[in-house]
């Protein structure tokens, strides 16, 4: 292994606090729950972690998308703060607060189309995607769900049915939920139909008719739910095409459009939810993550007639909007509204990308560059030409990567994917410094 790069700390020194932790959490936490890096947090700003052996760390994963503003903004701080002086809950099925009213009515204002909307809250992303299928179920009288190849929409028993990858979310969890149909998703780099854009006539998006024909009749299918942009399957993006075509097959047979803006949402593309590229309006959109800046809300707004569907009492949570989570989630899109995140959002994308296409041409590692905004990732491979998935190589880039200062995240069916979901409040000497290091972890991996 080289050595570290000038100027980043060394991890590989006796680390007292460390070791001490990772002794509990050796005992005490299962291992199931994962971890990128063996290291704890002591304290966060902006786009920097510190830990609790002083170790500093760029940080290009943003807690998993969740922290687009970055760590401990200032302002939502303040507002959380503010909020839990007056009290921490309520639940707002039993007594109502203002937080949690507010925000619903920003969210269905702010997300695409002109149409009345509602919004209900919830914990989490998977939490908001089962709601949305809930929804659809109630106002279509209909049960089936249409979802895509590399998706992913959670850890619960029908999200993580509805997700695409089997090993680690599905593997030995037993029987999983019915009326789940899945189909291809516009993946250019490795087309399902084994063509090129746009020689191809768009079959990806065609197929979806041929299904609704062979497999599963309309008159069952209530929602189809798809991610605007792939996030944990490898920050795909699709043609510009895709997404205005499903939209039309679904109004054609009465099939609710949920697009899932749990990952690409809130400025992470360049634009609040990442569906706004394609000019579809969605019926539903599910969002989370970056939402609250780090608190856990979920949120589901659609279609007033399709909110308004289930029976009083259908839809609900003890801790769905905490008030803490509102407050927090008001601050964000506070933040939102001058399009100065959006517009930092554009910028890092580009500088990302450029450098990674310039990487591309030095390292033959590198068999793709994609994304939208600054949701850029660059995918491995040992073979361009018959693009064989770099898994081992990705893995030791990743290690390499955080052991010299830089947190990294894996993405793809394949755990070949480098994505960058660095918070956009990193200046442009932080983005360098944290891409000479993933550049040097690339050199020393793959080579020329």
């Amino acid at each position: 292994m080289a050595e570290p790069t000038a100027g980043a700390a060394s991890v590989t020194a006796e680390l007292p606090r460390t070791e001490a932790l990772l002794a509990l959490r050796e005992r005490y936490v299962p291992r199931g729950v994962f971890n990128v890096v063996p290291a704890f947090m002591e304290s966060a700003q902006g786009a920097e972690i510190r830990d609790v052996d002083g170790r500093r760390f760029i940080d290009f994963a943003g807690g998993l998308g969740v922290l687009n503003l970055g760590h401990t903004p200032r302002e939502v701080v303040e507002a959380v703060q503010a909020q839990a002086e007056q009290y921490l809950h309520g639940c707002f099925h039993v007594t109502m607060y203002e937080p949690y009213v507010r925000l619903a009515e920003k969210l269905s204002n702010a997300t695409p189309g002109d149409h009345p909307k509602k919004t209900m809250l919830t914990n989490s992303g998977a939490e908001a995607v089962e709601n949305a299928v809930k929804v659809s179920r109630a106002y279509t009288g209909k049960r089936g769900v249409v979802v895509f190849e590399y998706g992913f929409h959670g850890r619960t028993l029908l999200t993580m049915t509805m997700t695409s990858k089997v090993k680690p979310y599905k593997f030995g969890f037993g029987t999983l939920a019915p009326d789940v149909h899945r189909i291809p998703y516009a993946y250019c780099y490795r087309c399902p139909f084994g063509s090129t854009y746009p020689k191809c006539g768009l079959a990806c998006a065609e197929y979806f008719e041929t299904f609704l024909q062979t497999h599963a009749d309309p008159e069952e299918v209530a929602a189809l739910v798809i991610e605007p942009v792939v996030g944990e399957g490898g920050f795909i993006v699709p043609p510009p095409e895709f997404l205005p075509t499903l939209s039309d097959i679904c109004k054609r047979n009465n099939i609710v459009f949920v697009a899932d803006e749990v990952q690409s949402g809130f400025g992470r593309t360049g634009r609040l939810f990442a569906v706004e590229h394609s000019g579809v309006i969605p019926d539903v959109i599910t969002s989370a993550k970056s939402l609250a800046a780090g608190l856990p809300l979920g949120a589901v707004t659609g279609r007033t007639e399709i909110m308004d569907a289930p029976m009083v009492g259908g839809l609900g949570g003890t801790y769905g909007g905490n008030p803490l989570s509102c407050a927090a989630a008001l601050k964000v899109l506070d933040a939102l509204e001058d399009g100065s995140v959006y517009a930092r959002a554009n910028e890092i994308g580009k500088r990302v990308t450029d450098r990674m296409l310039q990487m591309q041409e030095k390292h033959r590692l590198i068999g793709e560059v994609r994304g939208q905004g600054a949701m850029v990732a660059m995918e491995l491979v040992s073979d361009r030409e018959t693009k064989a998935p770099a898994k081992a190589e990705t893995a030791r880039v990743i290690k390499l990567a955080w052991e010299r200062g830089l947190i990294l995240l894996k993405a793809g069916v394949h755990d070949n994917v480098i994505r960058v979901l660095v918070p956009l409040v990193a200046d442009d000497a932080l983005l360098d410094e944290g891409l000479d290091i993933l550049e040097s972890c690339i050199e020393v991996v793959g080579g020329a």
